[in-house]
């Protein structure tokens, strides 16, 4: 098992490493204390593993409620948020009784909201159980719920008490699924650790590696785990170096909101990597292999990285990003795997930017295509 260390407001530790889900209660027990716990979780997450947690957490001496809604993304809105305050409210918690969020990211944003609402805050236990919310949604204290006008516009800080990342998890979701957190996997190598990309592309976090090797698959969290504590460590309430976590995210939440939140996170953020690299490296700011690289091994991972709209889209639609001050946005530019640093320019130098890297990035796709169709050709 790793144990990470989060040295924030209030520090607390990551847990990573497989039977945690067992000894989850003890765990909760040792960080957030109180004597009712209430399990937040969907109603995909719930059935495979809410009776272990309640169970574990009963052997602890909690009193377990659980509150289950339906699974996906449009759930996590404000109607969720109120339905579990008042279920909160209804048993009577007391703000030193824990909330534990069960599940995926979604779930982690919406029940660690919560936590920070009810009674102005009560402790919150995150038990990650997909890859995207092991490396990146989980660790950080951001929680949020989407609003019409755009994603997480409404949230608060919250850090929690504990994480506990039972990678066994990972064995019970789609192969899709397990792909939408390599977008974040590849970002955090992008952003600050070249060997982390460099191993990724030797070894591809895939299926066939979750089966082959769990332990590696565990220290590939771990490592991304780490990465995210030294971005937060150093700005917690992401007044600057914290923005470095949004590489790929301005263009990609508006690919999400686009695709109707029907294509996932994890592809749509590649989406926005390859875009803003290509831009860079039109602009002359990043190496010409940045963006081919990126790609490549997001479709190595199973993601889709054919953007299907054009760049005025994606700009309209990323007018409504959290990450827009006034007339200028925040946008992370990559210069060379491992390196990357945070600009900010008007919103006319964006859009630019933006069409950019569509052309860039289009003529790229279409120069894979030919070099695919010749290999195919020599098979042949």
């Amino acid at each position: 098992m790793y144990t990470i260390d989060i040295p924030a407001s209030t520090p607390y530790k990551v847990h990573i490493g497989t039977m945690l889900l067992e000894a989850s209660g003890e765990l909760v027990r040792t960080a957030c204390g109180g004597e009712r716990a209430v399990i937040v979780t969907d109603s995909n997450v719930g059935p495979l593993y809410a009776p272990i947690v309640s169970q574990s957490l009963k052997s602890a001496g909690y009193e377990v409620f659980t509150f289950t809604f339906s699974a996906g993304e449009r759930q996590k809105r404000a109607s969720t948020l109120i339905d579990i305050l008042e279920f909160m409210a209804e048993h009577e918690f007391s703000r030193s009784d824990a909330v534990v969020a069960l599940g995926g990211g979604v779930t982690g944003d919406v029940a660690g909201f919560a936590a920070a609402c009810y009674m102005r805050g009560c402790p919150l236990a995150q038990i990650p159980t997909s890859l995207l919310a092991m490396v990146d949604s989980s660790v950080g204290g951001k929680t949020a719920i989407d609003l019409k006008a755009g994603k997480n516009l409404a949230g608060a800080f919250w850090q929690p008490r504990v994480v506990i990342a039972d990678v066994g998890c990972l064995g019970t979701l789609e192969p899709e699924q397990l792909a939408d957190g390599c977008g974040e996997v590849i970002k955090h190598g992008v952003i600050r650790d070249s060997r982390l990309f460099a191993q990724l592309e030797q070894t591809p976090l895939t299926t066939e590696l979750l089966h082959s090797d769990l332990g590696m698959v565990a220290a590939i969290i771990a490592r991304n785990v780490e990465i995210k504590r030294d971005v937060v460590a150093a700005d917690e309430r992401e007044a600057h170096a914290r923005k470095l976590l949004n590489f790929g995210h301005s263009a990609g939440h508006a690919i999400e909101a686009l695709e109707e939140y029907k294509l996932g996170h994890g592809s749509c953020v590649a989406q926005g990597m390859v875009l803003i690299a290509s831009a860079a490296v039109m602009r002359g700011a990043c190496d010409a292999s940045v963006p081919d690289r990126i790609a490549r091994l997001a479709r190595r991972c199973g993601l889709d990285t054919t953007c299907r709209w054009d760049a005025d889209r994606i700009y309209t639609e990323a007018l409504h990003d959290k990450k827009r001050a006034g007339e200028h946005i925040d946008v992370v530019m990559p210069h060379a795997i491992g390196s990357c640093s945070i600009e900010r320019m008007s919103l006319d130098d964006f859009h630019e930017l933006l069409r950019a890297g569509d052309c860039r990035h289009a003529a790229s796709a279409h120069e894979d295509m030919a070099q695919e169709a010749g290999q195919e050709a020599n098979t042949l």
